[in-house]
């Protein structure tokens, strides 16, 4: 990661863009961050626009905090959790059940 102050920044954001190489440059003032410039290639907008939303970012916190007391789900918990039982289409049952007989007479 690269670092400029803003007030010793003398060339065009375009030309340090160049210039990141797959690293980011953070743009300081008084020694604290107040921006960066961040390679985008192979990067969607909306990953970008999200990775800065600051519920998204509240959700990260507190599902770290979670993990690491201890307070996680296995994959078939998560499942049961997430996915709402479906309800059984009755035409395509019995279309299986019609298959399966017209199969069973051969």
């Amino acid at each position: 990661m690269k670092t400029i102050k803003l007030s010793s920044a003398s060339r065009t954001l375009a030309e340090y863009a160049r210039e990141l190489n797959g690293d980011i440059m953070v743009l300081t003032e008084r020694n604290k961050p107040v921006a960066a410039i961040v390679p985008l290639k192979g990067v969607d907008r909306e990953s970008v626009v999200l990775s800065a939303h600051p519920e998204f970012l509240k959700l990260i916190t507190r599902a770290r905090r979670e993990f690491a007391t201890g307070k996680t789900l296995s994959f078939d918990e998560m499942k049961r959790a997430v996915l709402a039982p479906r309800k059984a289409n009755k035409r395509l049952e019995r279309a299986a059940r019609k298959r399966s007989r017209s199969t069973a007479r051969r």
